[in-house]
């Protein structure tokens, strides 16, 4: 089976840089999102998790849209997260996405609510039907509370608009009979599963760990995808550091953390994340050098 990407192979969840003050880093915003493009991705997801949607404005999520799309200039495809646990709001932000000049759009699970397999079917649907944009349903239970069963995947996979899947359920079993099924281009949404997900038929990535190791990742997915395996899981054990030590807390903590030690601007987060501690930040800069990406 062949099955195309049609965000390309390299994504990344990208963070939402912030001042001191807590207002969006606009410039930081303009920066990370070229050095995003810099080290070879196809795309970015932006007021995802990672972007910290839940403390963005939707107003700051268009002028996000907008702005990193002035500073990539079409070298990528913007995929903007527009799904919260409301429908309706969720259909909002899906119009607003479009209008600002997203290309796609990250559609996540209904959180918290926990509805039926149907609702989860019927606020997929809504999401697809609100716009002409591409959808990637994001299946994320650990963060939801509830999975996109495979059976609605299958079905959602029929719809013409419904384009992908990013996968972070932990589950490459139920993953590998879900690409059989339907043949919906999946991406692996959990870093350490990148090359496992590979294996059973993804087609790429939706990374956090690719603001500090794009060119790693885009190397071993080129690898995996020239045939050349030995080289993929190479890199996947060298990078293993990387994978570990951007989670050992929240994700996007420890990636603003890391960005602020390699000199980009990662900055501040908003409240309920807090920023990591001088402790946290040291074994953070142990598993960077462990992993490649700072010498010392």
């Amino acid at each position: 089976m062949t099955i195309a990407a049609p965000f390309g192979r390299l994504t990344t969840a990208m963070v939402t840089p912030f001042k001191k003050d807590l207002s969006i880093d606009w410039d930081g915003v303009a920066t990370l999102a070229q050095h995003l493009v810099s080290t070879g991705h196809d795309a970015i997801v932006l007021n995802g998790t990672t972007g910290e949607a839940p403390t963005t404005s939707d107003d700051e999520k268009d002028q996000i849209i907008k702005v990193v799309k002035d500073a990539t200039g079409g070298k990528v495809k913007i995929i903007a997260g527009a799904g919260n646990n409301e429908t309706s709001h969720s259909v909002e932000q899906a119009r607003r996405a479009a209008k600002a000049g997203a290309d796609a759009l990250l559609v996540v699970t209904p959180y918290y609510n926990k509805p039926p397999q149907a609702g989860i079917a019927a606020h997929f649907t809504a999401m697809a039907d609100a716009t002409d944009l591409s959808v990637m349903m994001y299946d994320i239970p650990g963060r939801t509370g509830i999975a996109i069963e495979p059976d609605t995947i299958v079905r959602l996979a029929e719809h013409p608009r419904i384009a992908a899947l990013k996968d972070a359920k932990g589950d490459p079993a139920s993953t590998s009979w879900v690409i059989k099924r339907s043949g919906i281009p999946v991406y692996s949404g959990d870093d350490i599963l990148n090359l496992p997900l590979l294996s059973v038929g993804a087609v790429g990535v939706v990374s956090v760990c690719g603001h500090t190791i794009g060119k790693k990742l885009r190397e071993l997915i080129d690898a995996w995808f020239a045939g050349n395996s030995a080289r993929a899981l190479e890199i996947h054990q060298e990078v293993l550091p990387v994978y570990t030590g951007t989670f050992r807390t929240q994700g996007a903590i420890l990636t603003k953390a890391a960005l602020n030690l390699l000199g980009l601007p990662g900055g501040y987060t908003r409240l309920p994340l807090v920023d990591a501690t001088p402790d946290q930040i040291e074994q953070l800069r142990k598993d960077l050098i462990a992993g490649g990406v700072l010498s010392k």
